[in-house]
């Protein structure tokens, strides 16, 4: 669903959320023939509907201001450059993501990669594109440390977006030869 050019997604956790409790109230109702409890039960679960998606939509409209400022300020970086000296700073990484959890809570967490190594990469809303294992991607964050107090230092993502596959140069044409016989 799309609120201007904002994109919202739903989780599935309140989806769920929402089908089970409707279930909930609709059999008790029949059970017990008391349609008085859909006075509160039809705006609760309404609520618990809407409520996450109005709070994915405020969050989407945060990021996309955000992303104008991190593509401009980010500067390009290596996994292996990046430390706890560099906290709240904002940059821009190329990787292939390794691994993906989370995105059906939309609060996905990526471990993405180049040549000089991995890091973690958090977002605290959904990407604007469905990211899956073995895309090339582009990451503005801000480095933060894994835990409050502790912990090595993670990405926390504003924006991770699909690159184009890297085309492999050094992989040449294979040279002509004999054909292949048939049978």
């Amino acid at each position: 669903m799309e609120i201007g050019k904002i994109r919202v997604r739903p989780a599935i956790l309140p989806i769920v959320a929402f089908l089970f409790l409707t279930f909930i109230l609709l059999y008790t109702v029949y059970v017990t023939g008391d349609t008085s409890l859909l006075v509160w039960g039809v705006p609760a679960l309404a609520f618990i509907l809407i409520a996450p998606l109005i709070l994915n939509y405020m969050s989407q409209s945060q990021y996309a201001g955000l992303i104008p400022i991190y593509e401009r300020d980010a500067k390009p970086v290596r996994v292996n450059q990046v430390n706890i000296s560099m906290l709240a700073d904002p940059v821009r990484l190329t990787g292939i993501v390794e691994e993906v959890h989370f995105q059906f809570l939309n609060r996905p967490s990526y471990l993405v990669g180049d040549r000089t190594g991995e890091i973690s990469v958090k977002m605290f809303t959904s990407p604007a594109e469905k990211i899956r294992k073995g895309d090339r991607v582009e990451v503005l964050g801000q480095v933060i440390k894994r835990f409050v107090a502790a912990g090595e230092p993670v990405i926390n993502a504003v924006s991770i977006r699909k690159l184009d596959p890297i085309q492999d140069e050094a992989v040449a044409p294979s040279p002509p030869g004999k054909k292949a016989k048939r049978r």
